[in-house]
């Protein structure tokens, strides 16, 4: 790989750790704490949405954008032809 390669990898990395980031803190900051008082006025299985938002849901939120992450990642490294097997 170029060094210019090397960069837009990089640069695409972070940008995919910053998106994906922002929207883990939004469900986990957000739902959960300045939300949390909105979306108790609905129920999921049985909870206050925002108590299920803080116990559950952040935690939930980042185990999919892990499996998101991971098939970004497999797509940029085939990009860039640094794909492992």
């Amino acid at each position: 790989m170029t060094p210019d390669q090397q960069a837009a990898y990089w640069k695409q990395n972070l940008a995919y750790i910053a998106v994906l980031l922002s929207i883990w803190a939004a469900v986990s900051y957000g739902a959960a704490i300045l939300l949390a008082d909105a979306l108790d006025r609905y129920r999921l299985f049985g909870f206050p949405l925002g108590f299920w938002f803080a116990t559950q849901g952040s935690i939930l939120t980042f185990v999919a954008l892990v499996f998101v992450y991971v098939k970004l990642m497999n797509d940029l490294d085939r990009k860039y032809g640094v794909y492992e097997r």
